[in-house]
């Protein structure tokens, strides 16, 4: 196979909340049996297919960062890990649907990769509110991703659920909330699959397509917001 041009996805949220699953699952199309504890990055990789079924449609790698630790970490471990949040393409946000200080904590993350963790008072309060102006003027695209949808009760998921909505409307994004031991939830055509599909569509348009002069550092090719199988590196 030629060699296909990529974009580099984070995937950034508290340990715990299943994000190496979710990488295993997008790439592999496969639930992990025995998931671990991410020590530094692991990176896998899923290909994908830019405006499928259109005369436009081209093949891409996405390159999937699963970024290990906690949001909590002290100074020394925050800024090894931001060797990882270089030129980045678009973030992936995990939370547990279960823990509801995992969706609070998104955040932090997000604005720790966004090079903004100078200013962690004021950001978050209790009731999940937060200072708007911190992400103001992002223009990586985001998509929120909640997992262990199956360990809430149906009677309860109505509640939860409207409950984490808000973080998607916060960070002007699409959500998606699955169980990543259950292939279906992102099965072809469904809205799942069709969300994932619109972000990476999104991801590739603004690193290859939507080019401006207005470049942050570490995040090239920023503008205004709107499976397959490869190699596992790992980078402790």
């Amino acid at each position: 196979m030629a060699s296909l041009d990529r974009v580099k996805v984070l995937v950034l949220g508290d340990s715990g909340v299943g994000k190496s699953s979710l990488v295993h699952l997008l790439c592999q199309n496969q639930v992990l049996g025995n998931p671990s504890w991410t020590v530094g990055c692991s990176v896998d990789v899923r290909v994908h297919d830019y405006k499928e079924g259109t005369p436009e449609e081209k093949t891409y790698y996405i390159e999937l960062w699963d970024v290990g630790g906690s949001v909590g970490s002290a100074s020394s471990v925050k800024s090894t890990r931001a060797v990882f949040y270089n030129s980045v393409n678009g973030i992936i946000l995990v939370h547990d649907l279960t823990n509801k200080k995992s969706s609070q904590n998104l955040y932090r993350w997000s604005l720790e990769a966004l090079n903004r963790d100078l200013v962690p008072t004021g950001v978050l309060v209790t009731n999940g509110d937060y200072d708007r102006e911190q992400f103001a003027d992002n223009q990586i695209p985001l998509l929120v991703i909640g997992t262990k949808l199956d360990q809430i009760h149906e009677n309860k998921r109505h509640e939860v659920l409207t409950r984490t909505a808000f973080l998607a409307e916060d960070f002007n994004a699409e959500e998606i909330n699955l169980d990543c031991t259950n292939p279906r939830y992102l099965a072809a055509g469904s809205s799942n699959a069709v969300k994932l599909s619109r972000f990476f569509d999104k991801v590739i348009e603004k690193r290859y397509f939507l080019r401006d002069g207005n470049q942050i550092p570490g995040f090239p090719d920023r503008k205004r917001f709107g499976g397959g199988t490869l190699k596992s590196l790992h980078y402790d």
